[in-house]
């Protein structure tokens, strides 16, 4: 599954510091010409000028340093690419072939080793948050290895590329590019030497420019939010589930019993919205040892898969208000479930 993004963040919202990952090398895959595929330089381009309006006339922005920063950016061909869904039909999604590449071996063991280093940090983001510390763990095991895969595609070609070449989601985009300018502005640095993923995510994290802004945080307390290490990546985390509605000490989801029939009627959305009592009474259950008050809002989630023999088959979840606040994170049931099994399966081991 590819790089999805975060929800964009209102332009209004504090500013907090990012620090740029450092890269020795340039991208071979960003060496794209700077004019786009209209034949212009960013700036000369009208709707670039409407875009640098709104930002002079909202933000009291220089016009001439944006200007020389948008003239910095290329056209990136991959990441307009990677970014678009493909023509042919899909393949089968299959939940065993993202469990079997997600909860592995190797991140199992290295998240064990990660929860270690970092125990004292996590229980203090824990306590703050109310955030397993597990969790966190899992979610920065998936996004990025545990930092070691970032991404290296320059974050001002990405954001000018899918805000002005890639009609899908313009809109969310060109926010997302108004985030990113105001940070940088805010902190002094040069646009041009942030890095990321095809799709403008930063960090350990993985944090879009607007959530970035929203909820990073300052956790080492040295006066800055650097995702790319781990005590600010770590806090972070718990602050963005907990912005989303995290309850401490509540379940995440519970393996189920239910049918197609159900999740059409109650459709496939992020959020717990649902009594379950009322979901229970469609004929959905979970394991008897499982105790959830009627009243808890929950999700339905099905994850098809394809079979070792080839047959194709669906599992169910129930999910929390806890497994929404990870869908905010990123919004594939596939994930979801995911950070969450992988979270237990680093759990088991680290207190074995």
């Amino acid at each position: 599954m590819r790089r999805r993004l975060l929800l964009a963040s209102a332009a209004s919202l504090p500013l907090l510091p990012l620090a740029p990952r450092a890269v020795a090398q340039p991208d071979p895959l960003n060496a794209a010409p700077v004019r786009g595929p209209r034949g212009l330089p960013y700036p000369q381009r009208a709707e670039v000028q409407e875009f640098i309006d709104g930002l002079v006339q909202s933000h009291g922005l220089e016009r001439g340093w944006l200007e020389r920063v948008l003239a910095q950016g290329r056209y990136s061909e991959p990441a307009e690419r990677l970014t678009t869904p493909a023509l042919a039909p899909p393949a089968a999604r299959n939940w065993l072939d993202y469990r079997a590449r997600n909860v592995d071996e190797r991140r199992i063991r290295d998240g064990v080793a990660f929860f270690r280093q970092h125990r004292d940090t996590l229980a203090r983001m824990s306590a703050q948050y109310g955030v397993p510390e597990a969790i966190a763990v899992s979610i920065i095991g998936i996004e990025t290895v545990f930092g070691r895969v970032m991404g290296h595609f320059r974050t001002i070609d990405v954001l000018l590329t899918l805000a002005f070449d890639y009609p899908r989601r313009a809109a969310l985009y060109r926010d997302e590019l108004a985030h990113f300018l105001l940070m940088c502005r805010e902190m002094g640095l040069d646009p041009a030497s942030v890095r990321g993923s095809f799709a403008g995510a930063m960090g350990m994290p993985q944090f879009m420019p607007g959530s970035v802004r929203r909820y990073a945080v300052d956790f080492d307390g040295d006066g800055r939010v650097d995702l790319t290490r781990s005590t600010d990546a770590i806090g972070s985390v718990g602050s963005f589930l907990a912005g989303h509605g995290w309850q401490r000490e509540h379940p995440v989801q519970f393996a189920a019993r239910a049918d197609r029939s159900v999740v059409e009627t109650l459709g496939r959305g992020i959020r717990a919205q649902y009594r379950w009592a009322d979901v229970a009474a469609l004929g959905v259950s979970i394991p008897p040892s499982a105790r959830l008050d009627d009243d808890a809002r929950v999700l339905l989630l099905d994850l098809p898969l394809v079979t070792p023999n080839g047959e194709e088959a669906t599992e169910y979840r129930l999910g929390t208000v806890n497994m929404s606040a990870l869908l905010h994170y990123n919004r594939s049931y596939f994930y979801g479930v995911a950070v969450a099994e992988l979270a237990e399966a680093i759990l088991a081991r680290s207190i074995a």
